[in-house]
């Protein structure tokens, strides 16, 4: 429990009074001094330390007594230390959490804190932003989802001017530009091959209008439609058919070489998540960049534009922790705007709070398209509750497409196969 500050100046009293009536008071030892409590909160992201310092300052100041410690772990080493840290009272108070299915061994595990009843600000969050933070089996909200990340083509602003260009509104206009810069010896597209992760992300920003976005995945879900049925499949080929823009060698070219290219300016445009934005501005604070979602493909079953989109994880509350009542004020705080507002502010991204509007202009743009025309990150999303999940398989079946070693229809059957083992449709 947690103490508020008392007031010092008489004329206050009245207004103290009723602030200590509504907060939770810190707890006290036997000689009735507070005691301080430090909650630690685990996360995966070590670059955002400073960040999360200013961000939960302003818990702090609203209540003494609480400390609260970002501890951040390597990202290709967290699932393992937070499943083992979850075990017992000396692990996070509050843990980063991944979503969808990467989430489901902790609820399996009983290792998180069910939060309906416990933080009622989670009602306003829409039902496809909490099913980010859902167990499968029970339904339950295990955590308080902090971002959105949406999908599209990054632009460096000043190639685009320098040869006349625009941001596209048709797929013929987007072909012609690619065709134009790779006239100009300029890369159009920085695209990874050998980061294998980012294939799937690649295949929905320029494939969701081929296969049809929410309304594929309904059938999808309910056993109407496959990842081997024709529109998956030919959204592969549309993606495919990007790859003679991706530059030469681009059979060896790594995530950070993508990066790279594009900061360094050899290449005009990079296809990937808006979280892209933060360090793209580290990298070169001089950057000026855009945004532009992909039009609708020939023959593509959407005709408008979609931008595809995900959750990208919540904020939960361990169930060993010895101080869970401060811990879950501090997760009901992260569903309040006042922390939505900072974390979009200080870490440039798309907070999940419910009508938090990003400060940040392209924030702003991204979330006004996806609100608009919102797509799924299909095989990440809805498809990773089962092992071998869909994300995975996509992830291999896609790396051997674009090199050349699979056809489409191969690839989609990979990851059929894999889901089959364990999906079961929607009744």
């Amino acid at each position: 429990m947690l103490r508020t500050r008392p007031g010092v100046v008489a004329v206050f009293a009245l207004l103290t009074l009723g602030l200590t009536a509504c907060a939770p008071s810190a707890p006290e030892s036997s000689s009735g001094a507070a005691q301080q409590v430090t909650l630690d909160v685990w996360g995966w992201r070590q670059e955002d330390v400073a960040a999360y310092k200013k961000i939960f300052k302003a818990y702090e100041d609203a209540h003494p007594g609480v400390k609260v410690k970002y501890v951040p772990y390597k990202s290709t080493e967290y699932d393992t230390i937070l499943r083992t840290g979850l075990a017992d009272a000396n692990g996070p108070d509050v843990a980063q959490l991944r979503s969808y299915g990467l989430l489901q061994p902790l609820v399996a595990a009983g290792s998180l804190v069910p939060l309906e009843g416990e933080v009622k600000e989670l009602r306003a969050f829409p039902e496809t932003v909490l099913d980010g933070a859902r167990g499968v089996s029970d339904k339950r909200v295990y955590g308080v989802p902090f971002a959105i990340q949406t999908l599209h083509v990054i632009y460096n602003k000043a190639i685009f001017s320098k040869h006349g260009l625009a941001p596209p509104t048709t797929w013929e206009s987007m072909t012609a530009a690619f065709d134009k810069l790779k006239a100009a010896e300029v890369v159009p597209l920085a695209a990874t091959v050998t980061d294998t992760w980012m294939l799937p992300v690649q295949q929905e920003i320029f494939g969701a209008t081929t296969y049809g976005g929410y309304d594929y995945l309904k059938q999808m879900l309910a056993g109407q439609a496959k990842f081997t049925d024709r529109p998956w499949v030919d959204s592969l080929t549309t993606w495919k058919g990007t790859s003679k823009y991706w530059g030469p060698q681009f059979e060896g070219t790594s995530y950070t070489d993508a990066q790279a290219l594009f900061t360094s300016g050899k290449a005009a445009m990079f296809p990937g998540g808006i979280w892209e934005l933060a360090a793209f501005a580290k990298a070169d604070p001089g950057l000026e960049m855009g945004i532009f979602n992909v039009p609708a493909a020939p023959g593509a079953a959407a005709t408008e534009t979609l931008v595809p989109g995900f959750v990208d994880g919540s904020f939960g509350v361990s169930a060993k922790t010895p101080d869970k009542a401060a811990a879950l004020d501090l997760v009901r705080w992260m569903a309040s705007a006042e922390f939505g507002k900072a974390f979009s502010k200080e870490l440039r991204q798309i907070s999940a709070v419910p009508d938090v509007a990003p400060e940040d202009p392209l924030l702003a743009q991204a979330l006004t398209a996806y609100t608009a025309n919102p797509s799924p990150y299909v095989t990440y999303a809805y498809f990773s509750g089962g092992t071998p999940t869909a994300w995975d398989l996509a992830s291999e079946s896609l790396s051997k497409l674009v090199l050349g070693r699979s056809t489409a229809e191969q690839a989609a059957k990979h990851v059929q196969q894999g889901i089959d083992q364990w999906f079961k449709p929607t009744q």
